[in-house]
């Protein structure tokens, strides 16, 4: 069971996606993510970049920022926390496809950028629009 004000897939809400019928690519820029490192304790600092085709939900904006929130006291490593975070957002929205990226800040004179995917099964992107 996770602590009291762990993040769970649980604070995530979504809304009905207004245009189901269409994809369309949302994107969300969150430049205060904190979380700690499990092994010395200290704050790690990122941009979080979130890209996704909605299917039939969206996710709720406020409710992101507090799932997001969450993870202040939290320890984790980059790879383990940019892919909790996007298997709680699939989990959450059931999108057509979904890129989590996560621009870690300079620790140590190494910065870590971590990118992961989701795609739905059977879906397809539809061919880039090139405008004369």
């Amino acid at each position: 069971m996770p602590a009291p004000g762990a993040p769970t897939p649980a604070l995530l809400e979504t809304f009905p996606n207004p245009h189901p019928e269409r994809d369309y690519t949302i994107r969300i820029r969150m430049p205060e993510f904190t979380c700690l490192c499990p092994k010395t304790g200290q704050p790690d600092f990122a941009v979080l970049h979130l890209e996704y085709v909605a299917d039939q939900r969206c996710v709720e904006l406020k409710s992101l920022k507090q799932y997001i929130w969450a993870y202040r006291d939290q320890g984790a490593f980059h790879e383990a926390v940019t892919n909790r975070i996007l298997g709680d957002l699939v989990t959450a929205c059931a999108p057509r496809a979904m890129r989590l990226t996560a621009e870690f800040n300079v620790r140590g004179g190494i910065y870590t950028h971590v990118v992961v995917e989701h795609r739905a099964p059977g879906w397809t992107p539809p061919a880039p629009l090139h405008l004369p």
